[in-house]
């Protein structure tokens, strides 16, 4: 499975709904979240697609003009956040569930 993060200006939603709904992108992971709750630009929204590598490609394609993917450097540290998000949720998810 491969993965793209992509810091989206928050002026350019609805071009990024427009990407999410290409049929091709939109049978990939689609996560948003605001940048600033993952350490990033206030006015931004950090978007992960996770899928195959078409779809990601396609996903860099569609949203190159509305903004270019996040240099790798970063978006691994930008990834770790999403999972460990993820992560805690599920664990948060899994103890509302427990029974003692």
């Amino acid at each position: 499975m491969t993965w793209m993060v992509f810091s989206v200006p928050r002026e350019k939603r609805s071009e990024l709904d427009t990407v999410l709904k290409d049929d091709l992108v939109s049978r990939q992971s689609q996560t948003v979240r605001e940048a600033a709750t993952l350490g990033g630009p206030a006015d931004h929204l950090y978007v992960l697609i996770e899928g195959s590598s078409e779809g990601t490609r396609r996903a860099s394609e569609l949203l190159g003009p509305v903004a270019p993917p996040v240099p790798a450097a970063d978006a691994d540290a930008i990834y770790r956040r999403f999972k460990e998000e993820q992560d805690a949720a599920s664990v948060g998810m899994g103890l509302f569930f427990t029974e003692e």
